[in-house]
């Protein structure tokens, strides 16, 4: 896979003291509810209480729509094409190094609390202490088949049962990890505060709310009655009016078979924003014990989404596409000197590894070559990101790779199955002109053209997803004949060592376990 060249920067000076490094990760929240901050209507004050002294980068852009290439990609600062998790069931590499990597590497304590979709048998990644489970399976089988266009599996893809059946429950499947995620990452945060390891610290901290299925807790869903954003801005556009690509994706969730009635679309929006003001609470408090713990002052606090959610918008749900809604997330990052201020250029997710590094006094150098990302600081500083966002699509709904670049107010998107998508997004916000057949726009799209040519070679992109897939066909179907070893995380709670035992000095215990002492 060729890659473009893009402009190196010189270091700046790093941090004289390394902060601490707190990221909260949230799942499938969509960007555009983000533009300066979380948008008016969503009830989120700790989120805004953090945007208030972030840098917001109101235009930051995931590296694939989808949730393990997502997050393999924010975590070395690859493309899917590089790290080869090109889908929800592809192998991330233990050699591939990522920021829990390099973090750990130049001394701090790196630990993960919550989902990171990490698929094969390696299941820490760098973290030196993962907290709980992961919320999805870890093995091969949801592993798609280019081979088999059109093939929908029903146990694992999604169908829109998520919008017809949204509504309230005070526990669901989701509800229950999420708990769990926030109290074992406040645990965390306590012990860290007690001083046993002198390290800095990199906690993640992953929910994965607000994902669908759409169903909320009754005093989140009553904080929405009267919502001014339960219906979409773009209504549906007429099925043989779509993209193909949007056109396969309504098949692969079986649009056909489901009535969605604007009552059943607010609904879903309404659950959709109940969880949102869920995910809020947990973060707040989360950083409430930061701040008991007095370890806000030396902490950067990283919040970021792995992709987002159509909910609805020209009659899509959920991702898998280049639309704004799906590709666009909030990212959002304060730290220790740094002024809270709004950035508008657009930036990527993979930029958070050089971003980390630069924060932690890392040099990258040995990796730099290998790395699509630029820092985030650089890029406030100048104003402008020094070389295109890309994006990268190879999995559910796609029959073929499709890449996209963002340049200015330009998106460009293509597919070798399907014609390019043009959209000028600071005078189409909406995506709804498609500008690629414009003679008007022929140079810019020339332009983008020739700088996709000069990144992707769409063809050998496809035959090494097409050999990924057979591959893991073979294998899954083979570990799952006799005696199966899953590779699911176990977390390690050792009981003998937690609270009182009796090869423990009760007065050293008790001493130790508390914090702050004296007082």
């Amino acid at each position: 896979m060729s890659s473009e060249d893009a402009p190196r920067l010189e270091p700046r000076k790093a941090m004289t003291e390394r902060p601490n490094i707190l990221i909260f990760m949230v799942d499938q929240l969509n960007g555009t509810f983000f533009p300066d901050g979380p948008a008016d209507f969503l009830h989120a004050p700790n989120l805004k209480a953090l945007a208030a002294r972030s840098l917001r980068f109101s235009k930051a852009y995931t590296a694939s729509p989808l949730c393990a290439p997502a997050r393999a990609s924010f975590m070395a600062g690859q493309l899917p094409s590089r790290t080869g998790v090109y889908d929800n069931a592809a192998e991330f590499a233990s050699s591939i190094p990522t920021y829990a990597h390099h973090l750990r590497r130049a001394g701090y304590h790196t630990a993960l609390s919550g989902k990171m979709h990490f698929v094969g048998p390696d299941q820490l990644h760098g973290f030196e202490e993962r907290l709980t489970t992961d919320v999805y399976p870890a093995d091969f089988g949801w592993t798609p088949d280019y081979r088999k266009p059109g093939e929908r599996i029903d146990w694992w893809y999604h169908n829109l049962g998520s919008v017809t059946g949204a509504g309230v429950a005070e526990i669901t499947n989701q509800y229950e990890y999420d708990d769990e995620v926030a109290h074992f990452a406040g645990q965390k945060l306590y012990d860290l505060a007690r001083g046993r390891d002198d390290r800095p610290f990199c906690l993640t901290v992953s929910f994965t709310h607000p994902h669908d299925p759409y169903v909320a807790r009754r005093r989140y869903w009553d904080l929405y009655e009267d919502c001014p954003a339960l219906a979409p801005t773009v209504g549906r556009i007429p099925f043989d009016e779509q993209d193909p690509h949007s056109q396969r994706l309504m098949r692969a969730c079986e649009d056909e078979k489901y009535e969605i009635s604007p009552e059943a679309i607010a609904r879903a929006r309404r659950g959709y924003f109940a969880n949102i003001s869920y995910v809020d609470e947990k973060i707040g408090e989360i950083l409430d014990i930061l701040a008991r713990c007095r370890l806000e002052e030396n902490t950067a606090v990283l919040f970021l989404s792995d992709h987002g959610d159509m909910l609805g918008e020209r009659g899509l749900w959920f991702k898998m596409n280049f639309f704004e809604g799906s590709s666009r997330v909030p990212l959002m990052l304060a730290a220790p000197g740094l002024d809270g201020r709004r950035i508008d250029a657009p930036v990527s997710t993979l930029d958070l590894v050089p971003t980390l590094a630069e924060l932690g006094g890392i040099d990258l150098s040995e990796v730099e070559p290998w790395t699509d990302g630029l820092s985030l600081l650089g890029t406030a500083e100048r104003g402008e990101r020094a070389a295109p966002v890309p994006m990268e699509y190879a999995a559910e709904g796609s029959i073929a790779p499709m890449v996209a670049l963002r340049d200015g107010p330009f998106k460009l998107s293509r597919c070798s199955a399907d014609p390019d998508l043009l959209f000028d997004l600071d005078a189409d916000p909406n995506e709804l002109a498609d500008l690629s057949g414009d003679p008007a726009h022929a140079a810019t799209r020339e332009r983008l053209s020739r700088a996709i040519d000069a990144r992707w070679d769409l063809a050998a992109f496809d035959q090494a997803v097409r050999e990924s897939q057979a591959r893991r066909h073979v294998t899954y179907a083979a570990l799952r004949n006799g005696a199966y070893y899953p590779w699911d995380h176990q977390p390690l709670r050792q009981a003998s060592e937690r609270y009182m035992r009796n090869h423990m000095d009760l007065n050293v215990l008790e001493e130790n376990q508390r914090y702050p002492r004296g007082e």
